[in-house]
C-alpha cells in the first residue's frame, strides 16, 4: 500500500509534468514563430520583452480580455465541454514516459560521486524514478489516451450548428481513424524488439544501439501518423482555412478556443515525446550513469529537436488535397506498417525466414503497382465522365 510519501512524489511529479507542458505549449507558439521566420527571413516576435521573449505572456494576457462567444442554436454543454475533452488527454499522455533513470534525492547535501564533490549536510535520502508512472502497458495506454482527444474536436464541430464546423469535425474523424492505425502498427516493432511495453524497458532496451537504426520504415511511418494525428501541416485538413474559415473551431473564441490551440501543441510535445523514447533512446546519453540527472537534459533536447523539425515540416510543405491524404493513410502507410510488422516477427525468429518474407512482400507490391499502373493507362485516354461511370 503507497504511504503518504509516495502520494506526495507523485502529486509533486504531475504538478512538475503540468507545468513543464503548460509553459511548454506557451513557448512552443514563441519557437514556431521565430523559426518560421528565420525560415522566412523575418524578423518574428522582437517587440515584448528582449527578442521577443515575452510575447507568450503578451498574448495570455490578451486572450483572457477576449470575449466570450456561445452560437444561438448551439448545444452549450457540449460546446463548453469540448476542448476541455481535447486538452486533458494531452495533459496526462506523458505519464508513462520516463524523463529519465532513477536518480537520488536527498537535503540538504548535494553529491556528484563521478566528479567526488560533496556539498551540505544529508537529512534524508530516497531514489526517485523521474518519470510519474511505470505501467507494464505504458504503450497500450498511450494509445487510448491519444484516441480519446478526436471526441473533442467531433463534438467541438458538431455542437457549433455550423456547416464548416461540422465539415471539420468529420473530416478529423476520418483522418484520424486512417492514421491511428498506421501509427499503432509502428509501435509495435519496438514493442517487439525490447519484449516489454513498458516505456522505461523499451528505453533501457536501446542502450547500445537505437530502435530508429533496426526501424526506419517504423520510424517514419510513427512520424509522419503523428503529424497527422495532431493536425498539423501538412495534414491539416480539419482546419483548412482556404475551404472551411477555420475547421472545427470556426465558432470558438477567448479561452475555449485558446483550449483547442492548446491541446494541439501539447499534443505535439506528447508526441515528440513518446517518439523520443521509441526510436531515440529517451533519456540515453553519455554519463548518464554517473551524473543520472543529464538524462533529463538528453531527453528534453531529442524533443526540442523533433519540435524544431514538425515547425520547419509545416514552414516547406503544402498542405495535400482531401483524397491524397486518405490515400497516402490506407493505401501506402497502412501496407507499409503490416509489411514492416511482418519482417519484424520474421526478423526475430529467423533471418532466413525474413529473406523469405521480404521477397514475397516484394513480388506483392510489384504485382499491385503494375495491376495499379494498367488501370491508371486504361483510364488515362477516357473522358471523365466515362471515367466516372
Amino acid at each position: 500500500m503507497p504511504t503518504w510519501i509516495d502520494l506526495l512524489e507523485w502529486v509533486i511529479k504531475a504538478v512538475i509534468n503540468t507545468f513543464v507542458l503548460l509553459t511548454g505549449f506557451a513557448y512552443m507558439t514563441y519557437a514556431e514563430r521565430k523559426v518560421s521566420a528565420l525560415l522566412q527571413t523575418r524578423h518574428g516576435p522582437n517587440r515584448a520583452g528582449p527578442f521577443g521573449f515575452f510575447q507568450p505572456v503578451a498574448d495570455g494576457i490578451k486572450i483572457l480580455f477576449k470575449e466570450e462567444l456561445i452560437p444561438g442554436g448551439a448545444d452549450k454543454l457540449i460546446f463548453l465541454i469540448a476542448p476541455i475533452i481535447t486538452v486533458v488527454p494531452a495533459l496526462v499522455i506523458l505519464a508513462v514516459v520516463p524523463w529519465g533513470p532513477t536518480a537520488t534525492v536527498s537535503c540538504c547535501q548535494i553529491s556528484i560521486p563521478a566528479l567526488k564533490f560533496t556539498v551540505g549536510r544529508q537529512f534524508f535520502s530516497r531514489d526517485v524514478a523521474l518519470g510519474i508512472a511505470d505501467l507494464n502497458v505504458g504503450m497500450l495506454y498511450i494509445l487510448s489516451v491519444a484516441s480519446i482527444a478526436v471526441y473533442g474536436i467531433v463534438l467541438g464541430g458538431w455542437s457549433s450548428n455550423n456547416k464548416y464546423a461540422m465539415l471539420g469535425g468529420i473530416r478529423s474523424t476520418a483522418q484520424m481513424v486512417s492514421y491511428e492505425l498506421a501509427l499503432g502498427l509502428s509501435t509495435i516493432g519496438p514493442l517487439m524488439l525490447a519484449g516489454s511495453m513498458s516505456m522505461s524497458d523499451i528505453v533501457v532496451a536501446q542502450k547500445s544501439v537505437w530502435y530508429i537504426f533496426y526501424q526506419p520504415v517504423a520510424a517514419l511511418i510513427f512520424y509522419v501518423a503523428a503529424l497527422a494525428e495532431v493536425n498539423r501541416a501538412p495534414f491539416d485538413m480539419p482546419e483548412a482555412e482556404q475551404e472551411l474559415t477555420a475547421g472545427y473551431h470556426t465558432e470558438y473564441s477567448g479561452m475555449k478556443f485558446t483550449l483547442f490551440f492548446m491541446g494541439e501543441y501539447i499534443k505535439m510535445i506528447g508526441v515528440s515525446a513518446i517518439f523520443v523514447t521509441l526510436f531515440l533512446g529517451g533519456w540515453q546519453g553519455p554519463f548518464v550513469e554517473q551524473i543520472p540527472w543529464l538524462g533529463i537534459l538528453y531527453f528534453w533536447l531529442k524533443v526540442a529537436a523533433s519540435l524544431i523539425f514538425m515547425i520547419w515540416t509545416r514552414s516547406t510543405l503544402p498542405r495535400l488535397r482531401y483524397d491524397r491524404l486518405m490515400a497516402l493513410g490506407w493505401k501506402v502507410m497502412l501496407p507499409l506498417a503490416l509489411a514492416n510488422v511482418m519482417v519484424t516477427a520474421a526478423a526475430l525468429i529467423d533471418i532466413t525466414l525474413m529473406g523469405w518474407v521480404i521477397g514475397v512482400l516484394v513480388v506483392i507490391g510489384v504485382v499491385i503497382g503494375a495491376v495499379t499502373l494498367a488501370r491508371r493507362r486504361a483510364t488515362a485516354g477516357q473522358p471523365r465522365r466515362a471515367r466516372a461511370s
